[in-house]
């Protein structure tokens, strides 16, 4: 079996489809801000305000690397802008988590941890300029995709279910 990376918008739930992933089929699973954090020493939004994106998106392309080349048989979860590594083809099949902006944005709001979630998302600090980010990467996402699973509005058992037989295919 090859690598699945999932992808979408930060708060579209890669996280959590991932580790229900992991319970249905007992795949090992890694998320890239995870690795990032631990390679730095410090989180994500540490990152952004002290060295800022384009530096952020260099270790995104660095984990990307050793991911095509180290990493097999694994469930990647990845941070909302890790599509854009030059080899991401290469590291596994791309499945897609797609929903609207405002489905993203309600799904955050409705967690019990909802202020925690929106500080943790640095580029989801202005909702006006998260928005525009979404539509700009919307379209992107789905052409890198080789698999897209709609997830709104869907309980993260039904959407971990599809992906498994998806990729099986």
């Amino acid at each position: 079996m090859k690598n699945i990376i999932l992808i979408g918008f930060m708060g579209v739930g890669k996280g959590s489809t991932a580790r229900e992933i992991v319970k249905q089929s007992k795949i090992v699973a890694i998320d890239t801000d995870d690795i990032i954090e631990s390679m730095e020493g410090r989180s994500v939004k540490k990152i952004f305000e002290f060295e800022g994106e384009a530096y952020f998106r260099e270790l995104e392309q660095r984990v990307a690397f050793w991911l095509q080349n180290s990493v097999r048989n694994t469930l990647i979860s990845t941070g909302g802008g890790f599509y854009k590594v030059s080899n991401l083809k290469n590291i596994g099949k791309i499945v897609l988590l797609d929903a609207s902006f405002d489905g993203i944005y309600q799904r955050i709001l409705n967690h019990p941890q909802s202020k925690k979630k929106l500080r943790k998302r640095p580029l989801f600090q202005d909702i006006k300029k998260a928005k525009e980010l979404y539509k700009s990467r919307v379209s992107e996402y789905k052409k890198i995709a080789d698999i897209v699973i709609n997830v709104e509005n869907k309980p993260v058992e039904k959407i971990a279910s599809e992906i498994l037989k998806k990729v099986k295919k």
